[in-house]
């Protein structure tokens, strides 16, 4: 029996980038409001079909959450998309389109 591929849920490969030195927490991840604890790296979530939905990476060191970044996904998902972490333990992350720069 064929299978309707618009109908398969579709797959984000995220990759995980943290500064070559220092230590740096796990990083969580948020899709649609509920977060997900991570490693660094490359790994495939699974994209929620509702849209628009709203991603977002942050990191927490037990007192304060930085390293914030967020992705809106309006229509067609991305095939995969590059967080970079912040150099030090305050500020922004980077969340674009892998290849997009950062």
């Amino acid at each position: 029996m064929p299978t309707d591929p618009s109908a398969r849920p579709h797959r984000l490969r995220l990759t995980l980038r943290k500064p070559p030195i220092g230590w740096y927490p796990k990083p969580t991840i948020v899709f649609a409001g509920r977060g997900y604890p991570a490693q660094w790296g490359t790994g495939t979530w699974q994209v929620p079909d509702e849209r628009p939905t709203t991603i977002r990476v942050y990191l927490f060191n037990r007192l304060w959450t930085f390293g914030k970044a967020e992705f809106i996904i309006e229509a067609d998902p991305p095939e995969s998309l590059e967080y970079s972490a912040p150099w030090l333990p305050f500020g922004r992350g980077a969340l674009t389109e892998d290849g997009a720069g950062a």
